[in-house]
């Protein structure tokens, strides 16, 4: 990978600000725009603007066919089919869906489920609220000193009453990559019934990820952490449960025939897309998509091991810092979770600031794993395939100089 040449293809990177340059280490909140994912959005603006499957004019199949191209390349991409690939607004709206269609019919009273303490509160608030409304139990799976799900006792979270799992794929704090495929192995043999839902909005943006090999029955993701526009979103699940599942929302285009008293409704997975769907963002996101394959999910793993370990190593020769997650590399994510020891995450994040150096400070949307750190806030740097080591060292300055502001 020529990261020089990649980051001349993100126009942000052209910016000063107070004349110095953009240093982008938030990743993990939302990535960047490269020129070919901005084009094909304009391209659709600017060309080609109407409606899709309404019309039969040229310009119209134009955009429907445009459309349908990106739900292909996304549905080859993590290795689905094209009726299993449902757009939604966000990963967010994937999970919500699932628990007010899936959900609403299965989470009964006597029966449990079962997530993490290091999930994103998209993937622990819809659970909470099915679970109270039907009198169901949610059950935590723990985490151990290294940031990694404890496992051994398994068996006595799932049984036979647990109907579903909903797992984060990778931390979006502590970067640990969970080993969900041979999670959902012994859950499915503990219980052959159960459905699993993974949360990849982490995993998608960063590695190879195939629903097939996972084994999974929902995976979700958003577009705007891999390169796409905000406002995009996929659910995938296996067609049998898109076909049991009631519509999320009803109005236009998902309707197969309407009469004044009952309607019928089209096949997944158009039957959960009402209305008129954010047509340049699927196009948007079906050119990141494009662009990620042309660099090549293993060359982009590969960059951020090595980009993460040499950050790892620099951030650990600074007194006073303490790091959270797995210490190797290749066993997380390209993202770092750490405090400084007298600095406030939010403090740090300020000072980092006044050099354009970008990171988030605060919960992240995991306030229970904070919570089980001992934490309030923390600072996170993340990297993706535009970070090089200069990135890097201009963190571990800024970290220095803020050392230097609070001694």
């Amino acid at each position: 990978m020529n990261i020089q040449k990649i980051k001349s293809d993100f126009p942000i990177f052209k910016r000063l600000i107070n004349k110095k340059p953009i240093i982008y280490l938030d990743s993990t909140a939302s990535s960047l725009k490269p020129k070919e994912v901005i084009d094909a959005i304009s391209a659709y603006y600017t060309e080609y603007s109407v409606n899709i499957f309404r019309g039969v004019y040229a310009l119209s199949e134009e955009a429907t066919e445009a459309y349908g191209n990106a739900r292909e390349s996304v549905s080859k991409f993590i290795g689905a089919a094209l009726d299993e690939v449902v757009f939604v607004r966000n990963a967010t709206e994937s999970m919500n869906l699932v628990a007010n269609t899936w959900g609403e019919e299965h989470i009964k009273e006597g029966t449990s489920v079962v997530t993490t303490v290091m999930e994103h509160h998209a993937n622990i608030v819809p659970w909470q609220v099915q679970t109270k409304k039907h009198g169901a139990e949610l059950r935590i799976i723990d985490i151990d000193e290294e940031g990694d799900l404890k496992l051994e006792n398994l068996d006595k979270l799932i049984d036979k009453k647990t109907v579903l799992l909903a797992i984060t794929h990778m931390s979006n704090v502590l970067g640990t990559i969970n080993p969900v495929k041979d999670l959902i192995k012994k859950a499915k043999s503990i219980n052959p019934n159960i459905v699993v839902l993974v949360d990849a909005a982490q995993s998608v943006p960063h590695m190879k990820v195939d629903v097939a090999d996972l084994g999974c029955d929902f995976l979700v993701f958003s577009g705007h952490k891999m390169l796409g526009p905000t406002g995009t979103g996929i659910l995938w699940g296996k067609l049998h449960l898109f076909e049991e599942m009631p519509p999320y929302q009803y109005g236009g285009d998902m309707i197969k025939e309407v009469g004044l008293y009952s309607s019928t409704y089209k096949n997944p997975p158009h039957k959960f897309e009402a209305g008129t769907p954010h047509i340049a963002g699927g196009i948007g996101l079906g050119a990141a998509v494009a662009y990620l394959t042309k660099i090549g999910m293993e060359n982009i793993r590969q960059h951020e091991i090595e980009i993460t370990r040499y950050a790892l190593n620099k951030l650990n020769e600074i007194d006073g810092i303490k790091i959270f997650g797995p210490k190797k590399a290749q066993d997380k994510g390209g993202v770092i979770a750490f405090v400084m020891e007298g600095i406030h995450p939010h403090d740090l994040a300020q000072i980092l600031n006044e050099d354009n150096i970008c990171v988030r400070s605060g919960h992240h949307c995991a306030m229970p794993l904070h919570k089980k750190l001992g934490l309030i806030a923390s600072t996170r740097a993340s990297f993706y395939i535009y970070n090089d080591e200069g990135d890097v060292d201009a963190l571990i300055e800024g970290i220095k100089k803020a050392i230097k502001i609070f001694k």
